[in-house]
């Protein structure tokens, strides 16, 4: 039995591992050719495997795009959760505000990102894939900065905390497309400016 569990375990790792395989070759493909001409065959090459081995794994290119998708949610998702779980909430968010401005200005992260957005504004079944990591991330966020806002004393509406997540979102967005068009700006400085909006975001008045 215990050989069994062992056997089942091993397994798991090895599926685990050829699915990971197969996402970094499918996001290299995208990155390099754009989602449509990134063909399986393409990215089967890239994966050192058949074409039917991925399908083994990935019905279509759609479940990959999900597939990367929920893995940034679940790193967002494991980000608030530790912002939360921190002494100070706020600290926390501002302090981590800086690692998110590296992850969204690095050149490879931005083009994968932006191509998987491009295609989601073409593509009905990718767009609801994105809308809805979209709509968790902002549940999330929205616990998050309620958090932050109520130690300080403030009592928000549903729509004010909506709003300050929103303009939190457009920050952090908008600097993928800096990242491409500016890709010599200063990633420090940028950072601070952006701590320090999140800050004074975070102080306005209730509502």
């Amino acid at each position: 039995m215990q050989r069994t569990d062992t056997t089942s375990s091993t397994d798991a790792s090895r599926a685990a591992a050829r699915r990971q395989q197969i996402l970094i070759a499918a996001a290299q493909c995208f990155r390099d050719h754009g989602f449509h001409a990134a063909s399986i065959a393409k990215i089967s090459i890239a994966a050192g495997m058949s074409p039917g081995h991925i399908y083994h794994y990935f019905e279509n290119k759609e479940a990959i795009i999900a597939a990367i998708v929920a893995q940034d949610l679940e790193s967002l998702l494991t980000l608030t959760a530790e912002l939360r779980a921190a002494c100070n909430v706020r600290e926390a968010l501002i302090e981590r505000a800086a690692e998110g401005v590296a992850d969204q200005l690095d050149t490879d992260s931005a083009a994968l990102k932006l191509e998987i957005v491009a295609e989601a504004a073409r593509n009905p079944r990718v767009a609801q894939i994105v809308r809805d990591a979209d709509a968790a991330c902002r549940r999330e966020l929205a616990v998050t900065i309620r958090a932050i806002r109520r130690v300080a004393g403030h009592e928000d509406s549903p729509e004010a905390v909506a709003d300050m997540g929103e303009v939190l979102a457009c920050l952090f967005e908008g600097l993928l497309l800096r990242s491409i068009r500016n890709p010599d700006l200063d990633r420090q400085r940028v950072a601070r400016r952006i701590q320090i909006a999140i800050n004074d975001l975070l102080d306005q008045p209730g509502g």
